[in-house]
């Protein structure tokens, strides 16, 4: 089947249920009841097995609740497991509120997003165990429980130090009635942070509304009905796990199974087990896949659609090939406020022509001139038509941020919805993706984003990943730098590669990079999206990029070199007597 292009525009989706509370006590009943909801590892929940265990986490929820104005805010920090989806339905079943915590932010960080949410309960495990101890301090009042039910793996981390009670005594202690709460469609179901690649991540508000309603428009999207199985990799703490993987499961009565974390060698032999019919995905997972050995049978699997966002052209269209997948490309974001129709005939690196309120316009909000290509289909003005991406509607689905008043308000200035992404529109109104609004580069006065780096240098044949970034310039503004990521075995040789870009990648002169950084890994959010402010900070210093692959290309050269702790010395004395010496150190 393909995936239906027809399906309602974000929110629009009829509601499948009074509630999340309704939908979850409806699957434990009729034919839908016998039919497996959850499979980890070699367990598996039925839907209605699912309902019992949920409504113990429910009690354990309403003897848990401490503030009458509010709900019970319960933080998650756990991998994908299968008490993630058993505190969501406890939560569905009472009211809560789960707040998905990210275990790639530690420290401060995690104690900021605790603190801003107000969690009143945490439920980890003892693989991040001691990221809580260490903020245990912080923690005020809050409860943590530790679950030790699914360490299937047998060899995962647990740290000595245990900074809460055990998570099983605690279900053992209350009863395993389904409350009979009827919570409504607008209770909080959820606080998803936003990814957080420029900024400090925000809180977003999803209502059972939300979460029911676009879990049933993926349905549609992906014509997907009880018997389909989803593929669970991404983290569920991100929304693309929760509305694109979870959330249809249970409007439609399917199953889902659970990876605890994404493996790009294992997706493969995990579809294969569980007979996964479709899967979610976003940033680079597809990528990271693809750089896997290819074998002949690599088609041979039961995964019927892939579906996720910022895939590039090349890449979705290597992974459709090699996999016998239909991949849905699409514009998201966990806000939902821009809607595209895919109801249209593809074009390459479009994600879909953008509804008539959707425009692409310059921080002042003037509308910015279509995209033109040259004969090859490479981008040659984007200087004046890549803009940020905004819905002139207003906010659709969007709910606004928790506890960040200001923030929902700059989303929502002037009565338009501003996602912070860059894009361009054609002159038929196809909708091009160019990265976030912080994804800017200033190269000789002039701007440009780095999106389109990225996906061009991303094209190389020994290139899994890359990710462009500024190195600040002496002078002023920046000097482009480029981070890769290479196939396994590959070896870039530093004339070839300067000659490809020249030649063959199709960047004009000032977008091509004057350092390159040949990295084993990038730092990356816990869904797989690069963080270039990381990238930014590290800039070229050997203190902060430990061993690395550093070259350089000097003005007017024709290869690049190694950038060696002399040039290193060199940039920073420059930087310090022209009295930019604070950017070496931001």
């Amino acid at each position: 089947m393909n995936g239906s292009p027809n399906a309602p525009a974000p929110g629009e989706a009829p509601l499948p249920a009074a509630d999340a509370a309704a939908l979850v006590r409806a699957n434990a009943t009729g034919t839908l009841s016998e039919r497996t909801a959850i499979r980890f590892g070699d367990a598996t929940w039925t839907h209605a097995e699912y309902h019992a265990e949920s409504s113990r986490w429910a009690q354990l929820f309403a003897d848990r609740r401490r503030a009458a104005r509010r709900p019970l805010h319960v933080g998650v920090l756990l991998d994908n497991t299968p008490d993630y989806l058993f505190a969501l339905g406890g939560a569905a079943l009472s009211g809560a509120t789960v707040v998905g915590l990210n275990h790639t932010r530690t420290g401060v960080h995690l104690a900021r997003d605790v603190d801003h949410t107000d969690v009143d309960l945490i439920i980890t495990e003892p693989g991040h165990a001691a990221a809580i101890a260490a903020i245990r301090p912080e923690l005020g009042g809050a409860e943590v429980l530790v679950s030790h039910r699914f360490d299937l793996d047998g060899d995962l981390d647990h740290p000595g130090t245990d900074p809460g009670t055990d998570l099983a005594a605690a279900l053992e202690s209350v009863s395993g009635e389904d409350p009979g709460i009827e919570p409504g469609p607008e209770t909080r179901w959820a606080l998803i942070f936003t990814s957080g690649t420029s900024s400090a991540p925000k809180a977003v508000v999803c209502t059972q509304r939300r979460l029911l309603v676009t879990g049933n428009r993926m349905r549609m999207l992906m014509e997907l009905g009880p018997t389909d199985v989803g593929y669970i990799c991404m983290p569920l703490f991100h929304s693309n796990a929760l509305m694109v993987g979870w959330a249809p499961s249970i409007v439609v009565g399917a199953s889902v199974a659970l990876a605890r974390r994404f493996s790009a060698s294992g997706w493969l032999v995990d579809v294969r087990r569980y007979g996964a019919t479709y899967f979610n995905y976003t940033g680079k997972p597809l990528s990271y896949i693809l750089s896997t050995p290819e074998r002949p049978d690599d088609h041979e699997n039961t995964v019927r659609v892939a579906f996720g966002n910022e895939g590039s052209p090349e890449v979705l269209e290597t992974f459709a090939r090699r996999f016998g997948v239909q991949v849905i490309d699409a514009f998201g974001s966990t806000e939902g406020a821009i809607a595209v129709s895919r109801d249209v005939v593809p074009r390459r690196g479009a994600m879909g022509v953008a509804g008539p309120t959707v425009v692409v316009v310059d921080p002042d909000g003037n509308e910015l001139p279509p995209a033109r290509f040259d004969s090859d289909g490479r981008l040659v003005n984007a200087d004046e038509c890549v803009g940020e991406i905004v819905n002139t509607a207003g906010g659709g689905p969007f709910e606004g941020y928790y506890n960040n008043d200001e923030a929902t308000a700059s989303a929502l200035r002037g009565g338009w919805y501003w996602s912070g992404d860059l894009g361009y529109l054609d002159e038929d109104r196809y909708l091009y993706f160019a990265g976030r609004t912080a994804d800017w580069v200033r190269v000789d006065g002039e701007n440009f984003p780095a999106g389109p780096i990225d996906e061009a240098i991303a094209a190389h044949p020994d290139v899994v990943v890359a990710a462009a970034y500024g190195v600040p310039d002496v002078h002023a503004g920046d000097q482009l730098a480029v981070a890769v990521v290479l196939q396994p075995g590959a070896d870039l040789v530093p004339s070839a590669f300067a000659a490809w870009i020249d030649d063959e990648s199709g960047l004009p002169p000032k977008w091509r990079p004057r350092y390159v950084r040949i990295a084993d890994e990038l730092p990356t959010t816990g869904t797989n999206k690069i963080v270039k402010r990381t990238l930014v900070h590290q800039k070229m210093r050997r203190d902060r990029v430990d061993d690395d692959v550093l070259w350089v290309r000097d003005r007017g050269e024709s290869s690049y070199r190694p950038f060696t702790a002399p040039d290193e010395e060199t940039l920073h004395r420059a930087l310090v007597d022209a009295g930019r010496a604070n950017l070496w150190e931001i």
